[in-house]
């Protein structure tokens, strides 16, 4: 019987995982990231994972709603430029944690909102695997607040890794 193989470069291609891990100006999502570096990442770098790192920036129009176009101009300009740093510190703190556990990881900043930039970035680059944080909302808040783990868990088209915190010890 004939043996059949894949082509070196097929099989290299097949073996790829893609990770896709959330990250914002929380500790939560640093949590996350951290989880997905020592435990997704870091171990299967011998066998050609990818990370990649998402953090979905608001826009700033999507922040500010004024009744006078005038008042708001500079206040949209105000917050676009804080949008913007807040997007800076959270790339350099992603880079630091990448290059602390010698991960390389690609970063990237979409404008958006993050349920839906996460569900994007995951067809984007034919994720196996989303690691988002969690906030550690009731069921009250995420119904009032909005729950962007709980939305990509019912709608990213792979598996989704929830990383919680854990509670402290009394």
């Amino acid at each position: 019987m004939a043996e059949t193989r894949a082509a070196p470069a097929e099989a290299e291609e097949r073996k790829k995982v893609v990770v896709v891990v959330g990250v914002d100006d929380s500790d939560h999502s640093y949590h996350a990231l951290e989880w997905a570096v020592r435990h997704v990442a870091a171990a299967a770098a011998a066998e050609g994972a990818e990370l990649v790192v998402v953090h979905g920036k608001p826009s700033a129009s999507s922040v500010v709603s004024f009744g006078s176009p005038a008042a708001a101009g500079d206040v949209v300009r105000f917050v676009e430029a804080d949008l913007r740093k807040r997007a800076e510190d959270v790339v350099d703190r992603a880079r630091s944690l990448c290059i602390a556990n010698s991960v390389h990881g690609l970063i990237e900043v979409i404008e958006g909102e993050a349920r839906y930039v996460l569900c994007n970035a995951v067809e984007k680059y034919g994720a196996d695997l989303l690691v988002v944080g969690s906030h550690g909302y009731g069921a009250i808040k995420r119904a009032f607040l909005g729950s962007v783990s709980d939305y990509c868990a019912h709608h990213a088209h792979c598996s989704v890794m929830i990383v919680k915190r854990p509670k402290p010890k009394i």
